[in-house]
């Protein structure tokens, strides 16, 4: 819908190494900068910054220790539901709940549009849960 993905990882060092080497796989760079600038895609770098968007050989990325609406990683991470990405990848995916809190608190144009959406998902279902 967004035609992006994006990401809250866990700022465990260990974590952010593995972010690091996954990001360098995907051939990660800055969205939004000239290919000049210069930029290392390590560990440390990520460590000292808290969001970041890039864009991928598979297209828009960003990569938030921070998102808008809650306090890290961990607090998405308790009502999280797993996901099945195919190939035998399950991976977590926030709650719709969550989600919504997210892009209330982010407030930009696009955000407003997708609540409205969003929205009328959960209305969705909530009906089919009853």
């Amino acid at each position: 819908m967004t035609n992006d993905v994006d990401i809250c990882y866990d700022r465990d060092p260990a974590n952010i190494e593995r972010l690091a080497a996954a990001l360098t796989e995907l051939r990660a760079r800055l969205r939004g900068v000239d290919e000049d600038v210069p930029f290392r895609l390590d560990a440390t770098t990520l460590a000292k910054g808290q969001n970041f968007t890039f864009t991928t050989e598979f297209g828009a990325l960003d990569v938030l220790s921070l998102p808008a609406g809650v306090k890290d990683f961990n607090e998405l991470a308790v009502n999280a539901a797993e996901f099945d990405l195919g190939d035998g990848v399950v991976a977590p995916v926030c709650d719709l709940d969550d989600l919504l809190r997210m892009k209330r608190a982010a407030g930009r144009p696009k955000d407003r549009i997708e609540l409205e959406i969003l929205s009328a998902v959960r209305e969705e279902r909530d009906r089919d849960r009853r």
